[in-house]
């Protein structure tokens, strides 16, 4: 193999199909994702990957007419730490379009609705061992609602204090370290670039997933229905 062969000239946009798996082996099935240990043959040698099947998620940058973006602090047990986020949630529901989801979130964890949706982008959250997948939405247009949040959530989700910050500032935040959340991180550095753009960037709230596709048909995305739970 020469230097030369690892040069790309294709399109750069990411595709392709998966490569085949000869053996899958389920480890765990639990209520939020199972793992898994696939052997993927890459031609010339093969090898097993332990793999995070997840159901995919929606976050929702939420700005009011001031540009302020609102974000909850919340617990995340698997780092020991509470963190300020973008009210998110899992695409668990089957059937339901993902801007619903990510509607439904804003007012489950933040008592808000919106009149205007976009997609703001789309990511993986851990490619290399997992296959989640989120896409982040803009929320503008934004009211409370009348009743405020249900407080029908447990565990995290029973408490959820919110602040707005301005979105520079959440900027500086992000860039100083001191909020860490992938979907505020990214969330945030969108839109401040989107902004800067006129929102020009902005894809309508039922757009095209790709990757989300590809996921469900290559039976990558862990579903709780079924599994019984």
């Amino acid at each position: 193999m020469t230097a030369d062969s690892e040069e790309w000239a294709g399109p750069i946009i990411d595709g392709g199909e998966p490569l085949p798996v000869t053996e899958r082996t389920e480890r765990f099935t639990g209520h939020v994702w199972s793992i898994v240990s696939d052997r993927v043959d890459f031609g010339a040698s093969s090898a097993t990957r332990d793999v995070q099947l997840h159901p995919g998620a929606v976050a929702v940058i939420a700005l009011d007419d001031a540009d302020r973006v609102l974000l909850i602090r919340q617990y995340r047990h698997p780092v020991g730490r509470f963190l300020f986020e973008p009210p998110a949630g899992l695409l668990d529901e089957p059937g339901e379009q993902p801007w619903r989801t990510a509607a439904r979130e804003l007012a489950e964890e933040a008592g808000y609705e919106a009149t205007q949706w976009h997609v703001l982008l789309d990511m993986y959250l851990s490619p290399g061992g997992s296959s989640e997948a989120i896409r982040i939405y803009l929320a503008r247009g934004l009211s409370t609602l009348p009743d405020g949040r249900e407080h029908t959530g447990e565990a995290e989700e029973a408490h959820l204090p919110r602040t707005w910050v301005p979105l520079l500032a959440a900027r500086d935040l992000v860039l100083g370290g001191q909020i860490g959340s992938p979907s505020a991180v990214a969330g945030i550095l969108a839109a401040v670039a989107a902004r800067a753009e006129g929102w020009s960037s902005l894809r309508p709230a039922d757009a095209a997933w790709p990757a989300r596709v590809d996921l469900l048909r290559h039976d990558r995305v862990f579903e709780r229905r079924q599994t019984g739970a």
